[in-house]
């Protein structure tokens, strides 16, 4: 029975060929974008879940509270946190520090020079998470200090293997040795900590100028704990809480954890909430916007097997009156849709292949499309059951419906019911269609609104150097060195990207400071001239000048700094911090320090080249290269034995926004492969339509009927249903991404403009498509269509 049912679907798909291909077209490209979508998820989901004790396994938050002010949440903690949770709550197993940031360090071994991304830990790290060791005991390897663990890649960059790697000794930095005393596996990709070395935390806090690292003021390390299986998380953060508060009485911190499953999907935190976002919004946004396409897709099927009922009711009337009963049609039916679907898939599938390595640069991602994979083939089977289900359940049921004894009379035509449910699934589409060209254009104006925004400094041609090795002794004379490049117009130096101050402090005490009124302070350090070089503009008082001396006693802060102090006059008033007072000298009109998801932040900046570990150069724009190669030759002459590196400050402030850059191209793309797959519907519909009312166009040409007029007639009916579905998608477009651009404290206005153009293009778009039969069936030659009569 079956097989009988596949060669009718077969012979049906062959006798109509142009409907058959609009069908498999636009399911293919639905379910294209639908699996690329997909696959994306899915590689969003698996991030950090690979850990053998996921579920044991989370991280330490803080929740830091300043009176009037937002709460701060941070994942950075106390230096000795660690130690106390594991002594004193039983349900902690093991807790585990690691760096809050990434260590990239210079490895020589003989002749061989590299530059390796790592992080400093606990030795129990290879214990508490499933980084597997090639060669190495997990327990022992970072138990003495000076040693070091590096990844497979690296090990062959140094060596011919792994194996060969073991007991060998790096020089980091051109300074200190350490011992290899373990290989890991390469870190697999969906883990949010990327490192190709880990070296015993204790090595850094033991070290020259870190004792602060051992108090319980400064927060400056990770802490992940693994909890016993089964612990109550709620009435576990009900005893983790006030941890902080028992070890220093005026803190205003409290913790919380959170697992490591959740770390990058809900990594973001507004006001101090336990409950966060993040990646995640953008996982059920874009999944969302897979089943859109997908229902795009499946709704051009629904449309074109019910417009073309009447084709098909005279082999229902015949299957019926020799005895076929209602499932046996819908089993027929849904057979067809079912492999219309799966013809759809094989398609899909080859074109994802194809895609796939540029989706991949585009997100950033290293997606594999491997069809040996149980769960991958699950989900392109599941995706073309679904579809075909879907698309062919209202077909199905319709055209079983049909009564015998009228079909075979030929007296059939399209209820009224049938003809209301195709013109909402028209709707339906369009609506889609629209908020898709709506969402696109929102985002693109805040991305434009993001790069075309005055920051408060010029990110223009900037190059940023890593002030390390020698350079640390020879920077006075390397930066007068520097400053006689032609091209070079200002050089500096300062301890962070000024685009993304992580540094803050709430101790800070200033004149007329009113009791429990702590605010946090971003912290800046910087060398001579960093507000001239990166032309950051003064408000009032002056920048940092080696002609008045003394000037590590002075600060200059910005306008939210003082605007927050309720300091009417700051120039000249003090400040103090860690007991030592200074003198407000200056005030800068405010720059961005931090993401356009974030407010402005207070910042006080302090003379502090020491610190320093970025060098910052002003060059002219046109002889990048040459003065780049001027530029190498001065930093080699005064530390030969680091590689020379660098990068601009633009593209530093484009790395903060990538997410946005994904978002909006991947929006883009969407938008027109729905808009496309919406057009062939409506391109399929209207060649239906014009050839049913071929005669009644024929007699109206005979009556003297225009082609304008016949136009008009075949394409009014879809553009009201157009019309319809922009009066429905207007508001819903403006409720969606205002909620979106809520997500930003400095954002682009929902112009009017933005859904009058969404509304046109619509219009344009269904006319354009329209237009094709209308005009191509009203200069017809009405002999040819009324010669049979």
């Amino acid at each position: 029975m079956y097989k009988n049912y596949l060669k009718m679907a077969y012979r049906n798909l062959m006798r109509h060929k142009v409907f058959s291909l609009i069908n498999i077209s636009g399911l293919a490209l639905g379910m294209t974008c639908s699996i690329l979508i997909l696959l994306w998820v899915k590689d969003e989901l698996s991030i950090n879940r690979f850990h053998e004790d996921v579920d044991t396994l989370y991280r330490v938050m803080e929740v830091q509270s300043y009176p009037g002010a937002d709460d701060l949440t941070v994942d950075a903690t106390p230096g000795p946190l660690a130690e106390a949770l594991e002594r004193d709550l039983p349900e902690v197993v093991q807790a585990v520090r690691t760096t809050t940031w990434d260590w990239k360090q210079l490895f020589a071994y003989n002749d061989k020079v590299l530059k390796v991304n790592g992080r400093y830990t606990d030795p129990e790290f290879f214990q508490v998470f499933t980084f597997p060791l090639l060669y190495g005991d997990a327990s022992q390897v970072l138990k003495q200090p000076n040693s070091v663990v590096i990844s497979e890649t690296v090990a062959n960059q140094f060596f011919d293997s792994p194996e060969e790697a073991m007991g060998k000794l790096f020089k980091i930095n051109n300074s200190k040795s350490y011992k290899v005393t373990g290989v890991m596996q390469d870190v697999p990709k969906n883990s949010t900590m990327q490192f190709d070395y880990v070296m015993p935390v204790d090595d850094w806090i033991n070290s020259p100028g870190s004792e602060w690292l051992k108090g319980w003021e400064s927060n400056a390390l990770r802490t992940f704990v693994k909890l016993q299986p089964g612990t109550d998380i709620d009435a576990f953060n009900e005893k983790i809480k006030p941890v902080i508060k028992q070890y220093q009485k005026e803190s205003n911190i409290d913790l919380f954890v959170q697992p490591v499953s959740e770390m990058y999907l809900y990594g973001e935190f507004r006001n101090g909430s336990q409950e966060g976002t993040g990646a995640i919004k953008h996982v059920r946004l874009f999944t969302v916007v897979a089943m859109f396409i997908l229902i795009i897709a499946c709704i051009n099927f629904m449309n074109l097997a019910t417009a073309r009922s009447a084709k098909r009711a005279k082999e229902v009337g015949v299957r019926k009156a020799i005895g076929a009963n209602k499932p046996a049609l819908i089993s027929q039916f849904m057979i067809e849709s079912v492999l219309v679907a799966f013809l759809a898939l094989f398609l899909s599938v080859n074109l994802t292949g194809i895609l796939l390595p540029q989706f991949n640069e585009l997100t950033g991602k290293f997606i594999n499309l491997d069809l040996t994979d149980p769960s991958l083939l699950l989900l392109l089977v599941g995706v073309a059951v679904v579809t075909g289900v879907v698309s062919g359940s209202y077909p199905a049921l319709f055209l079983s419906s049909f009564n015998p004894a009228v079909v075979l009379k030929g007296t059939t035509k399209s209820s009224k019911r049938v003809s209301v449910f195709r013109k909402g699934l028209v709707v339906f589409q369009f609506v889609l269609s629209a908020l898709l060209i709506i969402s696109t254009l929102v985002v693109y104006l805040q991305l434009h609104y993001i790069r075309t925004k005055n920051i408060g400094l010029n990110r223009e041609n900037v190059v940023l150097l890593p002030l390390e090795g020698e350079l640390h002794k020879r920077y006075d004379v390397m930066k007068e060195e520097l400053l006689k490049v032609p091209g070079i117009t200002g050089v500096t130096a300062a301890n962070q990207n000024p685009l993304m101050v992580g540094n803050s402090t709430g101790s800070i005490e200033w004149e007329g400071k009113e009791p429990n009124s702590d605010i946090l302070f971003s912290i800046l350090k910087t060398d001579y001239d960093f507000l001239e070089t990166l032309d950051v503009q003064m408000k009032e008082g002056r920048s940092f000048s080696k002609k008045y001396g003394a000037e590590e006693t002075k600060v200059v802060i910005n306008e939210e700094a003082a605007r927050l102090m309720q300091l009417k006059e700051p120039v000249g008033q003090w400040l103090a911090g860690g007991g030592e007072r200074a003198t407000i000298i200056g005030v800068v009109k405010n720059f961005q320090t931090a993401s356009m998801h974030e407010s402005m932040q207070p910042l006080v900046m302090m003379l502090n080249p020491g610190e320093a570990n970025t060098i910052f150069v002003r060059i002219t724009s046109g002889e990048t290269t040459e003065i780049l190669s001027a530029i190498e030759k001065i930093l080699k002459k005064h530390n030969p034995a680091f590689p020379f590196e660098y990068h601009f400050l633009d593209e530093d402030f484009e790395r903060m926004y990538r997410t946005e850059v994904m978002m909006g191209q991947l929006t883009k793309y969407f938008a027109g492969i729905a808009i496309f797959i919406s057009c062939l519907g409506l391109f399929g519909l209207a060649l239906f339509t014009a050839e049913q009312r071929t005669k009644e166009i024929g007699i109206r040409k005979v009556l003297g009927a225009s082609v304008a007029s016949i136009v008009f007639m075949l394409s009014k009916d879809f553009l009201k249903l157009v019309l319809i579905a922009n009066l429905i998608a207007l508001p819903l477009g403006w409720y969606f991404m205002n909620g979106w651009l809520n997500d930003y404290a400095d954002r682009t206005e929902l112009s009017w403009w933005i859904f009058a153009m969404a509304f046109v293009s619509t219009i344009i778009i269904a006319v354009v498509t329209l237009s094709f039969h209308a005009i191509k069936t009203a200069v017809a030659n009405p002999v040819n269509s009324l010669r049979a009569e």
